[in-house]
């Protein structure tokens, strides 16, 4: 009777993203400079990571707007979701914090929606 070997498993896994030491950015990156520097890192062309970058701006704004979800997560980096804040009444008398002893009208706010923006864990480890 033959007996059948199973395959050799391969060694480890590497990690598709490589944990590497970088060095701090002293100044704010421009597009053009973010650009530069994820093309020059990934080996992709600058057309192809501009592409990218407008292809997710299009995709978080399909998430957020009227009639959607409401809700966009770049996994382990931020949560960004869009809040409806109802509207706010009129109020006369109200004291003053500025000036006390002396009474303010406020007048009413409207309905609207913002945008809030939540950072995750390993954004929070980065700022660490």
């Amino acid at each position: 009777m033959a007996v059948k070997k199973s395959p050799k498993k391969a060694a480890k896994k590497t990690s598709a993203v490589k944990t590497r030491k970088t060095p701090a950015i002293q100044k704010k990156y421009t597009k053009t400079e973010i650009l530069n520097e994820i093309s020059e890192n990934t080996s992709i062309s600058k057309k192809e990571v501009a592409a990218v970058l407008e292809e997710l701006g299009v995709l978080i704004e399909r998430h957020v707007k009227k009639r959607a979800v409401g809700e966009f997560t770049l996994p382990g980096l931020l949560k960004i979701k869009s809040v409806q804040r109802p509207a706010r009444p009129a109020r006369k008398n109200v004291p003053n914090p500025f000036r006390p002893g002396e009474m303010m009208d406020i007048p009413r706010k409207p309905a609207s929606t913002r945008v809030k923006v939540l950072p995750l864990k390993k954004l929070k480890e980065f700022a660490l």
